[in-house]
């Protein structure tokens, strides 16, 4: 595993390339340097990928038949705010700024070196997620504000009881504040065995939490994807 990712857990990197041999070559190459990595070949298989499982990089290839890697990322960027990374031929400036006007993070144009790839992916990956480096971190969430090392859920002041499954949920949302998961996802990560139960778990912490439950502002719910915490805050 490459070294810059061995202090975290190995990020999960969708590749999304109508070429079979591009997307062989860099599953490989990005496996090999500490990156767990799924490939779909066009829009719409990525998006049966995506309901699934949660993913920490998209990387999107421009110029595919059909729906293009450019209004992939547009549509997708209405619920899910996953890095795009996007890789295409045309380096023309206008095309470059076209690109992130529809949402992507970065842009590499072809040919790149593989290790530059995996310099970028890093980079992103450290901009999108940096609570992971604080598991402890306390999180705040209008008046109720979670402390994950003791465990503990205070709204107003006041203690509020937790289960054991609702306390192990809010510490890996808190954990892993702004990032989607998937009900699958969650329910490897808890030991769930029926994804319902993730369902009843975010009800039960959103009646705890939110103001207004119906109309939840800190634990939202990602449609296609699943759940994703929200706080105001990580202190």
């Amino acid at each position: 595993m490459n070294t810059a990712l061995g202090n975290m857990e190995q990020p999960h990197l969708l590749v999304v390339d109508d070429d079979e041999r591009i997307r062989s070559l860099l599953q490989r190459y990005l496996t090999t340097n500490g990156f767990r990595v799924s490939a779909a070949a066009n829009a719409a298989e990525a998006r049966a990928l995506m309901k699934s499982m949660a993913f920490d990089l998209l990387i999107v290839d421009v110029m595919m038949p059909g729906e293009t890697g450019m209004e992939f990322t547009k549509s997708i960027r209405a619920h899910d705010q996953t890095p795009v990374l996007m890789l295409t031929a045309m380096g023309e400036a206008e095309h470059r700024i076209a690109g992130l006007e529809t949402g992507a993070d970065d842009y590499l144009p072809k040919p790149f070196e593989p290790r530059e790839l995996v310099l970028r992916c890093q980079a992103l990956l450290r901009r999108a997620t940096p609570v992971q480096r604080s598991a402890h971190a306390q999180v705040k969430m209008g008046e109720a504000v979670f402390d994950p090392e003791r465990g503990e859920l205070r709204k107003s002041g006041k203690p509020v009881k937790l289960t054991s499954a609702e306390n192990a949920l809010l510490k890996l949302f808190a954990a892993n504040a702004g990032r989607s998961f998937s009900r699958a996802e969650l329910c490897t990560r808890l030991s769930v065995t029926l994804e319902r139960s993730i369902d009843v778990q975010v009800t039960r912490l959103r009646r705890k939490i939110e103001d207004d439950p119906k109309l939840p502002l800190y634990i939202q719910t990602v449609r296609g994807v699943g759940y994703v915490l929200v706080p105001d805050r990580v202190s």
